[in-house]
Formats: C-alpha cells, structure tokens, sequence
C-alpha cells in the first residue's frame, strides 16, 4: 500500500477501507477478480466500464496491493489476479451480495446466487463476538483512540 495516502478519517478501519475499495467500480472489479485472474479486457466486457476508468481503479488496487499482475504466456499483455488483502475482501463481499438479496429485489425477482463447490447457497453472515454471541448495531458500540 501506498504511503503517501490522504485518508478520509484516519484512525476509522471503516474509512480506510472505503478510501481503499469503496467506489463502485472497484468492488465490482474485485467481484469478478474472485472467480479468477482476468485480463483488462475481460474486466472491461464483464463491466461495460470505460477504459480510462477501468485503467484507473486497476492502477490504483495494485498499488494498494488488493490486485498484483501476471504476465500472460506468449504475450505483452497481463492478468490481474488478487493478493492476499483481496482475497481478504470475500466476506464484504458476500455480505453485499447477502444485504442486496434481502433489500434490492423485490419478493421473487431473479437475481445470481452464491453457491459453494457442492452447489449448496451459503448461509447467511452474521457477527459475533470473540465468544461466539452474535451482535449487532445495537448491541456493540466503537472505541475510539
């Protein structure tokens, strides 16, 4: 990750991480990156982004280190594939899709669905503590430094 960064609100994990991921392109990017390295073209048709766009968001989740770049056999070309911090990103994921399922469809639309190796749909996400209790909004609350 880049040092020089001007973040929104410096000691929220939150922020950094929208400063990070938060836009829309780049999670989409991010999404399709989760089903294996992909060529900026291939981003580009899955997407329908503009190209100076999407060489924008690309450029930058390298240089946070979220993507890091392969060369293609017998080319000049590369693939992006994710690092580590992007995989990292599977659960904010799941969670979108999880929150969208439940309030961006209405009762019945058709919409893709997550599945595991089995074909099974994953259960849905929720927090708990170091304990195993689950929380939420209401029940936790954010210590600040």
């Amino acid at each position: 990750m880049t040092t020089d960064q001007q973040w929104t609100d410096p000691t929220c994990p939150v922020a950094r991480a929208v400063d990070l991921v938060g836009d829309r392109w780049s999670l989409l990017i991010v999404r399709d990156a989760m089903e294996g390295p992909a060529a900026f073209t291939e981003f580009q048709r899955r997407l329908g982004i503009a190209r100076n766009i999407l060489t924008d968001r690309l450029r930058t989740l390298v240089d946070h280190g979220i993507l890091t770049t392969a060369p293609v056999p017998g080319g000049k070309r590369h693939r992006y594939e994710l690092t580590e911090a992007g995989q990292d990103l599977f659960t904010l994921v799941v969670s979108l899709r999880q929150w969208g399922e439940r309030h961006a469809f209405a009762a019945g639309e058709p919409h893709s669905t997550l599945v595991d190796r089995d074909d099974v749909p994953l259960a849905r996400l929720r927090p708990e503590n170091r304990r195993g209790t689950p929380v939420t909004a209401v029940t936790t609350r954010v210590r600040r430094v």
